[in-house]
């Protein structure tokens, strides 16, 4: 099994693509070991490696954030315990439900608003979710409320440096171009 790596914006995070779905549905992610461990035994071991602070397993990838040791030290622990895993057979998640659907809590917009909000969910599904996967991470629709749309980054995204950046300019362009009614986009926790 080869496992290839690839840098992501966040100099904390480091992508991982071991060749094989990881998620067939939704995301996960992890921010603390108690919580990993209870979900996914592969992101169990992963908090195991000494500087590992959150575990993120997208569709095809797996990104790790650490905090502390270089990516040089860490990097033959967390290639060991994904190929371990992967040549185990064992499931990815301990239960068919994803911690990202789990975690995401309700969705918060006006009934009068469902249209934009169909809108602005098509065009983060389209344009942005793949970009942004690309990069180790993931953004999901979180409410929509006098003219601001509040968004949860998770993965690579979650503490990146260039994240404002790409709330800012990026997303908030794309969705102001195509959503007149869109004056702002806010990152929530």
């Amino acid at each position: 099994m080869f496992i290839q790596t690839e840098a992501t914006p966040n100099p904390a995070t480091l992508k991982f693509l071991p060749g094989k779905v990881v998620m067939n549905e939704g995301t996960a992610d992890f921010r603390d070991p108690d919580t990993a461990g209870a979900s996914s035994a592969l992101a169990g071991r992963l908090f195991e490696v000494p500087g590992v602070t959150g575990v993120f397993f997208g569709y095809d990838f797996i990104t790790v954030t650490k905090d502390g040791p270089e990516w040089q030290h860490l990097k033959p622990a967390i290639l060991g315990t994904i190929m371990e895993h992967f040549m185990s057979g064992a499931p990815v998640m301990a239960t068919a439900t994803s911690e990202g659907d789990a975690e995401s809590g309700e969705e918060f917009f006006d009934k009068a608003d469902e249209e934009i909000v169909l809108t602005i969910k098509e065009l983060l599904d389209t344009r942005v979710r793949p970009a942004v996967a690309q990069d180790g991470g993931d953004i999901t629709f979180r409410g929509f409320e006098n003219g601001t749309v509040f968004l949860h980054m998770k993965g690579a995204c979650a503490g990146c440096p260039s994240s404002t950046a790409t709330l800012k300019h990026g997303i908030q362009n794309l969705l102001r171009h195509f959503v007149p009614e869109v004056q702002q986009v806010e990152q929530v926790m």
